[in-house]
Order: C-alpha cells, then sequence, then structure tokens
C-alpha cells in the first residue's frame, strides 16, 4: 500500500502513464491481498455446524475477489495507455528509471515471500507480485530506451502489452474459478478411468452415481454407489484406496 502511494506520486512526478496506472492497479491490489489473507485464514478452519463441508472456498472467494480486480485493472490500464497514445506527452525518463529500479526489488522481494501456497487465492495473489515485477522490468527497459531515443509511445505501449499479460492470465484464472462453484469434475481426473479401475476390483458387480468435484481446486471429494454381494467393509477399504489413487481425499460410498 505504502508503494503504491510511492508510485502514485511518482507517476505524476514522471509524467509517465504506465506508472500511474500501475500505482491504482496496486492500489487495488493492496486491498484484494488484505481480503485474501482473511479468507485464506477464514479457510483453514475445520467444518461446524454451520459450514458442514468447511471453509475452503472461502479462499476461492479470494482468489475470485483477487482476479477481477486484476482484470477490471488490466482495462483501466489498456484505456489509458490508448488515450496517451492518441495524445502523447512528454516523459521525464531519468525519473522513471530511478522508480523502475525501486520498482524491481520491491516487488521482486515480494513475489519472493509469497511464491508458496497451492491454493487458487495464494496463486492469484503470487500472479499480482509476478506482473508487478515484470511489468517494471518493461518500465525500466523502454525508460532507458526513451532516454536515448525521446519515443514517448514505448511508455503507452509498453502499458497495454503489460496490461494484456496480466488479461489472459487473470482469464485462465477466473475460468478455473468458475469451474469449481459449478462443480465441473477436477482437472486431471479422468471419471471413466476411476470407473473402469473400481469394476476391475474382484466383488464389485456395477459402480453408478459417480460424482466428482472439488472445493478448493486442491482436494477433491467424490460420492458413488457400488453394487457387490461381497463384504461391504472390505470394498468400501478397496475403493477408497483406489480412489486416493487418483488424487480423491474424501469418499462418501453407498
Amino acid at each position: 500500500l505504502f508503494f503504491s502511494i510511492f508510485e502514485l506520486f511518482g507517476g505524476i512526478f514522471t509524467g509517465s502513464i504506465a506508472i500511474i496506472s500501475d500505482s491504482v492497479h496496486d492500489i487495488g491490489d493492496a486491498a484484494s491481498i488484505g481480503i485474501s489473507y482473511f479468507l485464506e485464514k477464514k479457510s483453514k478452519k475445520k467444518p461446524d455446524e454451520k459450514y458442514t463441508y468447511g471453509y475452503a472456498r472461502f479462499s476461492v472467494i479470494g482468489s475470485l475477489i483477487t482476479t477481477v480486480i486484476l482484470i477490471v485493472g488490466s482495462f483501466a490500464v489498456i484505456y489509458n495507455a490508448v488515450r496517451r497514445i492518441i495524445e502523447p506527452a512528454p516523459i521525464n525518463y531519468n525519473g522513471m528509471i530511478i522508480f523502475a529500479i525501486v520498482g524491481v526489488i520491491v516487488n521482486s522481494i515480494a513475489a519472493f515471500f509469497t511464491r508458496d501456497g497451492d491454493s487458487l487465492n495464494q496463486k492469484a495473489v503470487n500472479l499480482h507480485m509476478f506482473e508487478d515485477v515484470l511489468g517494471w522490468a518493461i518500465v525500466l527497459i523502454g525508460a532507458v530506451v526513451m532516454r536515448f531515443t525521446d519515443f514517448y509511445l514505448i511508455d503507452p505501449i509498453m502499458s497495454i502489452g503489460v496490461a494484456l499479460f496480466i488479461l489472459h492470465n487473470a482469464v485462465k484464472n477466473l475460468k478455473t474459478i468458475l469451474y469449481l462453484f459449478l462443480e465441473k469434475t477436477p482437472h486431471g481426473v479422468d471419471v471413466d478411468e476411476i470407473k473402469n479401475h473400481i469394476l476391475s476390483i474382484e466383488g464389485v458387480h456395477d459402480i453408478h452415481h459417480i460424482h466428482i468435484r472439488s472445493l478448493d481446486g486442491i482436494n477433491n471429494y467424490a460420492t458413488m454407489h457400488i453394487v457387490t454381494d461381497s463384504d461391504p467393509i472390505k470394498i468400501k477399504h478397496l475403493v477408497r484406496e483406489e480412489l486416493h489413487e487418483h488424487g480423491i481425499c474424501h469418499a462418501t460410498l453407498e
């Protein structure tokens, strides 16, 4: 948040639309990361009588908020960059170089500290940090080029390039989130393969009502109806072992 304010003044001082746009984007980042942190902590709570499935999807909501802010911020950057292409303005490229160096250092540190984590929420936050490092690196390169060429259009062109990169990754993340809420079969899980493997278990005659979903993009759950004339406890144990091999951590078997 402090760095975002620092950026805003830096953008005004240098006249760089790339820096001003990034500062507005980073203020949104700071807010979304705060929300994501709160929701990620909440998602670790154990199931209770209010949330019998647990709180895992609070992390997904954090990812959704962060991703939407990324998408809106990207469109805002593109809009302002196009306006600057139409109405070019001189830029203090020496100041840009200084701010870009600070930007690369600060955001590299942030990217390093947010690099771990498997949840969609944590990945979305790290995407924020990574794209900021990339953005500042491009600003630095562009500022150096402008210093020697006075070609000011590089600034808005760079902004559009970074925004499109962010937009591409954010939309991919949004699709993953929507698939979770729509309870699509998790990525990497083959229902037909699972069915064939379970049918190969001795004593299993049929299997139907197979439903496989994920709460948070990490933990997969399954329910299914198995027809058998063997010991049901033994069959359930064998089926759960098979499902575990396919990345399913919890199963309800009938």
